[in-house]
C-alpha cells in the first residue's frame, strides 16, 4: 500500500508540474518526503498531493525539499581559483563574448559566484549569464539578491568588500552584479536546453539523479556546449568514461567538449 501510494504521488506530480520524480534516487527521495509529509500532518503521500495542489507555500516547500537548496558563494574556493585562472582566460580567446550556463543554480549563490568572478577578470562586460532551477521560490529569492553571513563564509574578503552591502543580519549583493544574470525556472530533466555554451556549471545536483537520469543529462550538457566549450560539475561528480559524452578531462572537475 505504501509502495502504491508514493507511485500514485509520482505519478500525480508529474502531470501537475512536469518534475518526474522517478529520475531521482528513490529511496534518498522518500525517506526525505516522507518526512516533510508527516511533519505537516498527512497520513499518506495522495493526501499530501491534494494538499500541495491548494497550498502555494506547501508547494514550493515540497519543492525546496525535493531540490535540496543548499548553496554558498564560492562553494570549494580551489575550484574557483582554477576556473578564474585556468579555464577563463582560454575560454575568452576563443569567444570574443562569453555564454555560460549555471544550471540548477538555487538560490543564486553559484551564479553570482560566476558574475564576481568574470567581474575580476574584466570580462563580465563580454559576458551573458544565464541562471535556471526548477524552483520558483528558490529563482524568487535569487533575484533578490540578499544573504545571510553563513552563505559568504569562502567570499573573497575584497569582493565581500566591494560588491555587498551589509545590513544588520544581512548583505545585499552589488546592483551591476544582480543585473548581469537573468534567472529562469527550467527543469532540467524535461526541457529542452540552449546551445553554444562555452561554460556550463552544474554541481552538487547530480548526485541526486539516478544513472539513468545522468546519463541523459551528461547527454544534453554536452549539446548544449560548444566544441572547446567546459562543463564544471561537483566535487562528488566526477564522470567516468566522459568520451561517451563527446567530453575529456580539462582539469578535476572540468571536462571540455572535443571537436566532432
Amino acid at each position: 500500500m505504501d509502495d502504491k501510494d508514493f507511485l500514485q504521488f509520482i505519478a500525480l506530480v508529474k502531470g501537475k508540474t512536469g518534475i518526474d520524480l522517478a529520475l531521482y534516487k528513490e529511496a534518498q527521495m522518500k525517506r526525505r518526503l516522507t518526512s516533510l509529509r508527516m511533519k505537516r500532518g498527512y497520513s499518506t503521500f495522495v493526501s499530501y498531493y491534494e494538499a500541495i495542489s491548494k497550498d502555494q507555500s506547501l508547494f514550493y516547500e515540497f519543492l525546496d525539499r525535493m531540490t535540496i537548496n543548499v548553496s554558498e558563494f564560492f562553494r570549494n574556493p580551489g575550484r574557483w581559483t582554477t576556473l578564474e585562472e585556468r579555464i577563463l582566460p582560454k575560454l575568452s580567446q576563443e569567444s570574443s563574448r562569453l555564454k555560460l550556463w549555471s544550471a540548477a543554480c538555487s538560490t543564486g549563490e553559484e551564479p553570482y559566484t560566476l558574475a564576481l568572478t568574470l567581474k575580476r577578470k574584466h570580462l563580465l562586460g563580454k559576458s551573458s549569464i544565464l541562471a535556471t532551477d526548477i524552483d520558483e521560490g528558490a529563482i524568487s529569492k535569487a533575484k533578490q539578491g540578499v544573504y545571510m553571513e553563513r552563505s559568504l563564509q569562502d567570499c573573497p574578503n575584497d569582493l565581500l568588500q566591494k560588491y555587498f552591502q551589509k545590513d544588520q543580519l544581512t548583505y545585499r549583493i552589488d546592483q551591476e552584479i544582480k543585473q548581469a544574470v537573468h534567472f529562469k525556472k527550467h527543469n532540467l530533466l524535461a526541457e529542452p536546453f540552449e546551445t553554444g555554451f562555452d561554460l556550463i556549471i552544474c554541481r552538487n545536483v547530480l548526485i541526486y539523479f539516478t544513472e539513468e537520469a545522468k546519463h541523459e543529462l551528461y547527454q544534453k550538457f554536452s549539446r548544449a556546449l560548444r566544441p572547446g566549450g567546459v562543463l564544471f560539475v561537483g566535487s562528488t561528480e566526477q564522470i567516468f568514461q566522459p568520451q561517451q559524452y563527446q567530453l575529456q578531462p580539462e582539469d578535476t572537475f572540468f571536462y571540455k567538449k572535443t571537436e566532432k
